[in-house]
């Protein structure tokens, strides 16, 4: 069924009731995973997602999935994105040799090897593990963000924090461009029928270190979404930056009780 815009003209309002630079609710916890060295559960809007971390370990020795750390005296970062048969509306298990999961897999095990200090620990592995629980759009974004909060969690050190957004531009190519408006954070509904963008930056910063689009989208609108969504991503870190300064009053004050 095609996306419904009419409403938005008149009223301002996407279908879910949102102004156009508003984020859906976003939830954040961190260390929700006691056997993990590191674990982060995240909600944007109906996107859930597990997010746990494991290292930074001593690689086995050997052939095989368990051979040593990275190569040049740094750890090496693997990311195993799993979605769940129940995560979307088609009811689809999805494989390891998923191509839209492997591309995931390595844009997130990218971005987070160029944020951690790797160098700290030669030919060791730092392990994240994604289980998506339920996905309404932003899937790569939300991952990101469970990423840095499970990696924070497990203590490992990092320049800042890596946080992400999705922005999309709300009318059709054959429109004029000043008729367009960009909308922040989309929804599943959204990304079928509109051209989005993925923007992870580093920080309260505009330093971007993510950016995924594979739609097409005209080249006048590619600057204000693109905007929309470094602004989104302020808007974020700041929710990101309140749950682990809330989560480290709590441990703090068991331990001096």
């Amino acid at each position: 069924m095609p996306l419904d815009t009419s409403s938005y003209a008149l009223a301002l309002l996407r279908l879910d009731g949102r102004r156009w630079n508003e984020l859906r609710r976003l939830h954040a916890q961190i260390s929700t995973q006691a056997a993990a060295d590191g674990s982060s559960y995240l909600e944007m809007g109906n996107t859930k997602v597990i997010c746990t971390v494991s290292g930074p370990a001593e690689g086995r020795r050997g052939g095989g999935s368990g051979a040593a750390g990275g190569a040049g005296g740094e750890a090496e970062v693997r990311v195993d994105v799993n979605l769940a048969g129940f995560s979307g509306t088609d009811r689809k298990k999805r494989g390891r040799n998923d191509k839209r999961i492997g591309e995931m897999q390595t844009t997130i095990e990218n971005a987070q090897s160029n944020n951690l200090f790797t160098h700290l620990y030669p030919r060791s592995t730092i392990a994240i593990a994604i289980h998506v629980l339920s996905e309404d759009g932003s899937l790569l974004a939300a991952c990101l963000n469970a990423a840095t909060l499970a990696l924070i969690d497990a203590g490992i050190p990092m320049s800042d924090y890596i946080v992400a957004c999705t922005a999309a531009s709300t009318l059709s190519s054959s429109i004029k461009d000043d008729a367009a408006d960009p909308l922040l954070d989309t929804n599943a509904l959204e990304e079928q029928e509109l051209p989005f963008l993925t923007v992870a930056t580093l920080g309260a910063g505009e330093q971007i270190s993510v950016l995924v689009m594979e739609s097409r989208v005209q080249m006048g609108r590619l600057e204000s979404m693109m905007a929309v969504a470094v602004d989104g991503c302020k808007q974020v870190r700041e929710i990101l930056d309140r749950a682990v300064r809330a989560h480290g009053k709590k441990v703090l004050s068991s331990i001096v009780v």
